[in-house]
């Protein structure tokens, strides 16, 4: 038997939760942290490192509280987090800035330079990360805060991911060359390939921007996946935890993927990690690329297998946003939303409110909704949009079939599926196939998991999710459903190609409006 602690760093709050071996979980405890926003700038997403630091903190000593047990009982860490979420750091790895948080999009320009001088130079590295490097990615980030920091750029040592710097902190690593760097987080934002030599070449960095010199250099460290040690808790910060010094602490990775590894994914599979915005995960012993997708990266969400990523950039923040501008909340618009059809309410959301992740990864469209009437109220906007990421999430999931990734199940993981039951049906009728939804919350689970592996708890991460990870409540869709979705869905992608693409081709689309009449009316 052992005892680990589990942390899930999510965009607004910190989750820790304490597992046993045997009994599973014990007790959780979150604290929250801001997300800096400037209203004159909608790209804008800052976080603060201390923020971060003093939650995590506050959260631990909490959780061994509603455990009911003491620190000294725990055997191991782990920690994931958002990403990409970067920042740039100076001597000894003290932040020289806030990060830019993965939905910061000021980058777009820098993103759009460094795909066409990677198309231009034929650079294989951007092939795995689905053929556009994004706004949301480390290089992109990086590279906008370079150009805009001139009188920092001279002071930075180096730039890391947040789940790289948070192991670092806690190990008490202050060595650039010494800390880890999470191959989950460098292979599918950094365009790292161990096959192609690591990072991108100097010269192609500094063809983007004479500013990235050196920089490739500078990104040095300990790359690794996360069945591999980043250190030992420092003294430190066992005293600001309330747990004991010397505790292994493997390689942190992304909050998706890991929530895909504590949702019992196994290969045939795709997590859907649904929160504030959505990470589809899937793994395979072989494939091969995937336009669009977030990357192909061997060992970033199990050790043995490639991980794909792909995803949607808004989702919870979707919903919140609309029922933010009726005055209401999402918990008061739902009331009723269980008895609305496909179709009824005559709306066709594109949900691009803040850009379109996969498979178009273009962070400059913007949200989209067709068929509104004089009667059209925040409750069907708020239904649409469920149906819209649903669509949405099907053009993913025809895009990884059409690949060659292999799709036994679908996986409804993160914490909206928890309580959205509307949700859940609606995605399993757009789908036309069932969708499974973890019987227990699973966030943090992840971390528990890779924490156990350091503990030596158990011998293989599969043996780890048999004993660990819940059973699954099945949606299975409704026929006549699914036949109305056929028809809408055919409408969405037609829309999402021609609006989504610059220099589409003309697309004819007098009908989707008449359509949209029509289905409502039936």
């Amino acid at each position: 038997m052992a005892i680990v602690a589990g942390v899930d760093f999510g965009t607004q709050s910190v989750r820790v939760s304490l597992f046993d071996s045997v009994r599973g979980r014990l007790g959780a405890a979150a604290a929250e942290y801001p997300v800096l926003r400037k209203r004159e700038d909608p790209d804008f997403a800052t976080q603060r490192h201390t923020d971060h630091m003093n939650a995590l903190a506050e959260a631990t000593r909490n959780a061994l509280v509603a455990a009911g047990i003491s620190g000294d009982l725990v055997g191991a860490i782990a920690l994931d987090t958002t990403g990409s979420t970067v920042i740039p750091l100076g001597e000894g790895l003290q932040p020289l800035d806030d990060y830019y948080l993965w939905c910061d999009h000021r980058a777009k320009s820098e993103a759009a330079e460094i795909t066409r001088h990677a198309r231009e130079s034929s650079l294989e590295a951007l092939n795995w990360c689905g053929g556009v490097y994004s706004s949301e990615w480390g290089f992109s980030k990086l590279t906008h805060w370079l150009r805009h920091n001139p009188e920092r750029r001279g002071a930075m040592v180096t730039a890391m991911e947040h789940c790289d710097l948070v192991a670092a902190d806690l190990c008490g690593i202050t060595d650039a060359s010494e800390a880890p760097r999470s191959i989950c987080a460098m292979g599918h934002k950094w365009m790292w390939n161990a096959s192609l030599g690591g990072l991108p070449p100097e010269e192609f960095l500094v063809g983007v921007d004479p500013l990235l010199a050196g920089v490739r250099a500078k990104l040095g460290g300990r790359y690794r996946t996360s069945d591999v040690l980043a250190g030992y808790l420092s003294a430190p910060w066992a005293e600001r935890l309330g747990l004991t010094a010397g505790i292994p602490i493997p390689v942190g990775a992304f909050d998706a993927h890991w929530d895909a590894i504590g949702a019992g994914i196994r290969e045939g599979d795709v997590v859907n990690v649904v929160g504030t915005s959505t990470c589809m995960m899937a793994i395979a012993r072989e494939v091969g690329l995937i336009p669009g997708v977030c990357g192909v990266v061997k060992g970033s969400i199990h050790p043995d297998y490639y991980g794909i990523e792909a995803g949607l950039s808004a989702v919870g923040d979707i919903f919140e946003a609309i029922a933010r501008r009726a005055g209401s909340t999402v918990a008061e618009l739902s009331q009723g939303l269980d008895s609305y059809k496909a179709g009824s309410t005559g709306l066709l959301r594109m949900t691009w409110d803040n850009g379109d992740r996969t498979v178009l990864v273009n962070a400059d469209l913007g949200g989209v909704t067709l068929g509104w009437t004089l009667g059209t109220t925040p409750a069907d906007e708020l239904f649409a949009a469920i149906e819209g990421t649903a669509f949405h999430t099907r053009i993913i999931l025809e895009r990884m079939a059409g690949h060659g990734v292999t799709i036994h199940r679908v996986i409804n993981g993160g914490g909206i599926p928890q309580k959205n039951a509307t949700l859940n049906r609606v995605y399993a009728n757009v789908f036309n196939k069932p969708v499974l939804v973890p019987a227990q919350e699973v966030t943090s689970l992840g971390s528990a998991i890779f924490a156990f592996m350091a503990a030596g708890a158990f011998a293989t991460i599969d043996e780890a999710q048999a004993a660990l990870c819940p059973t699954y409540h099945v949606i299975e869709p409704d026929p006549a459903e699914a036949a109305v979705y056929e028809q809408l869905f055919q409408l969405y992608q037609k829309l999402y190609f021609a609006l989504g693409q610059p220099g589409s081709d003309a697309a004819a689309i007098g009908d989707v409006l008449p359509t949209l009449r029509k289905l409502r009316a039936s």
